[in-house]
């Protein structure tokens, strides 16, 4: 299957440099074209990728499209290149802020998975929902998952649901790396360096995050296992909720997704 990115930004290759590192799709599978020259050509390179001169000519080698352009230019881009979306092609959006019903109007029926993959697709550990139009057919459908479960786990997710998701996946990598840092310097103020201290807590992160997918507990019932009666753990948790934590946590959840909606 040969790929086209319409695009070449920062998730764009997330995906393209997860898949290679997963050796999901083969290098010479994937075509790209972005209107930055001097940072796309040199990627393509690098990559063993096909850097073609127009989007025209990546939708016209590409069996499937992936739109990864910016919100205000993605209905345009696209009908532009409608006339090389044949009937056997598909395209893969990941614009953020335009639903299928927008598709629809701007370009008919054309087959459209819509996808919100977050950065760690680029290491083989992203998480990226799925939703596909009515033209879109099971197979291809199947085939996108295909793709994406490569570099990650993929939920179905109703488009309704999207700016949530896009708050508990699309943005909390931030909010995970910002508390991993905290507790970094947390580590350094008690003597530590930062470089180990950051190793520390990234790694209990991580473990942690495995542990929460591979228990049939709910989190809190782990954080019950950890918590002695009368000991530390008790004494740190009471603490970081005597400062907000949990109330913090919530609060960026609903900051993202009023954002996401255009609330705020």
């Amino acid at each position: 299957m040969k790929i086209g990115f319409i695009g070449a930004g920062n998730m764009g290759r997330a995906i393209i440099d997860g898949w290679l590192k997963m050796a999901a799709v083969a290098p010479t599978d994937i075509y790209l074209h972005s209107a930055h020259a001097d940072s796309y050509g040199p990627y393509a390179k690098a990559k063993g990728l096909h850097a073609l001169d127009s989007n025209l000519a990546v939708a016209e080698a590409a069996d499937v499209i992936v739109l990864a352009v910016k919100p205000n230019i993605a209905l345009d881009v696209l009908k532009s290149v409608q006339p090389a979306i044949t009937a056997d092609k598909w395209v893969i959006t990941m614009i953020s802020g335009l639903d299928l019903a927008d598709y629809r109007a701007a370009v008919g029926n054309l087959p459209i998975l819509r996808i919100m993959p977050n950065v760690n697709v680029a290491i083989g550990a992203g998480m990226t929902a799925l939703v596909g139009n009515d033209t879109l057919t099971a197979a291809q459908y199947a085939s996108g998952q295909q793709l994406f479960d490569a570099i990650g786990q993929t939920s179905a997710v109703a488009e309704k649901d999207f700016s949530t998701f896009a708050a508990l996946a699309g943005s909390s990598p931030a909010y995970v790396y910002f508390f991993i840092d905290a507790m970094a310097r947390a580590g350094v103020k008690h003597g530590l360096d930062k470089v180990t201290a950051t190793k520390i807590a990234a790694q209990a992160t991580l473990g942690s995050a495995q542990m929460v997918l591979d228990s049939d507990k709910v989190p809190f019932e782990l954080v019950d296992q950890v918590s002695s009666p009368g000991g530390t753990t008790v004494a740190g948790l009471l603490a970081m909720e005597e400062a907000g934590f949990m109330t913090a946590v919530v609060k960026g959840i609903d900051a993202t997704i009023a954002k996401e909606l255009g609330i705020n």
